[in-house]
């Protein structure tokens, strides 16, 4: 029996082994960051250290860097207390905290009318399509963009940016907001004022010296040019997928995207209903649908650039990583092609 495939990076990537080896090493530390002993000061040391190579992996050393338990809580920091727009593309974590009123192209381009007060990705969880980020924007989602395109925060024109570990091959429950100098918070989490007291409790010793890892790591892939040869993985996986079935529409096509993701919208083929026959042929792929609370929605996202509701319910999304082998994707697109037939058979 062939071994699975993993192709839902944008889910979450898997662990590093730079980041799995600084998580065992980091347990080892006993103290806590707050404390003033020499336990306590390692700890804190260890933090320090991390917050660093975060800022150096996003092009941020002028800036400043706030630990959070992940992307969510990332952007409820980022965003509270402000008047925002957004588009509805966003995540739901940033549409939360802001009006979704920004009007988007077919292409998945948002139109932004006034930067200093706008929210917006760089990249697209669902589709991979890239945004232009003006300057002075106001907040922006950097989280899968970071660790698959080279991002100097510096360069966005953003005042404040979020990303999150487990994105890039780091642990999950760990993420971080950056910003730039003078700019300020609203704390969310209040109590003994960790994180420059914009976000108080004890410090994810753990989470932050695997987050640091990965980063690093992932920037020397970028380095490497290793997401180039995973482009060319995607796009020999997307011409075998288009051959297995010409009316199948490949969202961002045409427009610049992630290097490893594909939007493949297949009319009449529901995406969870794709998600389940590939998950039995052993490929982990995900639906273009939101799942909350067990109801399956058709992707607002893919409504927001013209799709009906139908057919934005049969989307699927592959996401691969650098270690998916050219091999695995064409036998994920022979297993998909197959299942494609026997649906088209059964609804003759």
């Amino acid at each position: 029996m062939k071994s699975r495939v993993y192709l839902d990076h944008n889910a979450t990537a898997p662990l590093r082994t730079e980041a799995r080896t600084a998580i065992c090493a980091a347990m080892d530390l006993v103290g806590n960051p707050s404390s003033v002993h020499g336990e306590g000061r390692a700890a804190k040391a260890l933090i320090e250290r991390a917050r660093a190579e975060i800022l150096e992996a996003l092009g941020a050393q002028d800036c400043d860097l706030v630990f959070t338990s992940g992307a969510t809580e990332a952007a409820a920091l980022a965003c509270a207390g402000q008047d925002l727009d957004c588009a509805p593309i966003e995540h739901d974590a940033v549409a939360f905290w802001a009006n979704p009123g920004l009007g988007v192209d077919a292409d998945g381009t948002v139109k932004v009318e006034t930067a200093g007060r706008t929210a917006l990705q760089m990249a697209n969880s669902e589709t991979g399509i890239v945004q232009d980020l003006p300057q002075g924007l106001a907040v922006s989602d950097l989280t899968q963009a970071f660790g698959k395109l080279p991002v100097a925060f510096s360069w966005t024109g953003a005042r404040i940016g979020f990303v999150s570990a487990h994105k890039l091959g780091g642990p999950k429950g760990i993420g971080a907001v950056v910003m730039r100098r003078g700019v300020d918070l609203l704390a969310q989490i209040r109590g003994g004022g960790q994180e420059m007291g914009w976000r108080s409790g004890t410090e994810n010793l753990i989470g932050i010296a695997g987050f640091a890892a990965a980063a690093k790591s992932a920037q020397a892939d970028l380095d490497k040019g290793v997401w180039a040869r995973v482009s060319e993985i995607r796009n020999i996986l997307e011409t075998a997928l288009h051959s297995a079935s010409s009316q199948t529409i490949f969202v961002g096509k045409d427009v610049q995207r992630l290097p490893n993701t594909i939007c493949a919208v297949t009319p009449g083929w529901r995406g969870e209903t794709q998600v389940m026959q590939m998950d039995l042929a052993g490929f982990a792929v995900s639906a273009g649908s939101a799942c909350s609370s067990g109801k399956v929605r058709p992707s607002r996202v893919l409504q927001a650039m013209g799709f009906s509701p139908e057919d934005a319910a049969c989307a699927l999304r592959v996401s691969i990583g650098p270690e998916t082998k050219e091999e695995d994707a064409l036998r994920f697109a022979e297993a998909w092609g197959k299942a494609k037939n026997r649906h088209a058979a059964r609804a003759a």
